[in-house]
């Protein structure tokens, strides 16, 4: 498997690990009725659940992009050294991305996020 795609997998590793974060964390806050049962509005938990919650959201909204430009880069033979560090430096920044969301850290999050951008950014511009 290519650096990129083994990056892939651990992505979708970390999400679920976020995932069950948040699950743990939420049953600490609500009732377990209340999430097993049918909701009509979305359960919005407070503090560091809270902070999950949007962590995990967040991860869901670019893992899309990051998913398709390694597929597309892989199957059409354009995965390099290139891409596979922006493959490595997407994985990491969302690393730090969760646990730095999670413990409330301002600025620095958003300062990592762009990280995370730049690192599919420079995956894209090898496939253009």
């Amino acid at each position: 498997m290519t650096p990129d795609l083994t990056y892939l997998v651990w992505t979708v590793a970390l999400t679920m690990v976020q995932l069950l974060l948040l699950i743990v964390g939420a049953t600490l806050q609500v009732p377990l009725p209340t999430l097993a049962g049918n909701r009509e509005t979305a359960v919005d938990c407070l503090g560091w659940v809270g902070r999950a919650q949007r962590a995990h959201r967040n991860t869901l909204e670019s893992v899309a992009l990051f998913g398709i430009l390694v597929l597309v880069a892989h199957v059409t033979g354009k995965a390099n050294a290139m891409t596979a560090l922006g493959a490595a430096v997407y994985f990491w920044a969302r690393v730090a991305y969760a646990v730095i969301y999670v413990a409330g850290i301002t600025w620095v999050r958003s300062l990592v996020f762009g990280v995370s951008m730049a690192a599919l950014v420079m995956i894209l511009l090898q496939l253009l």
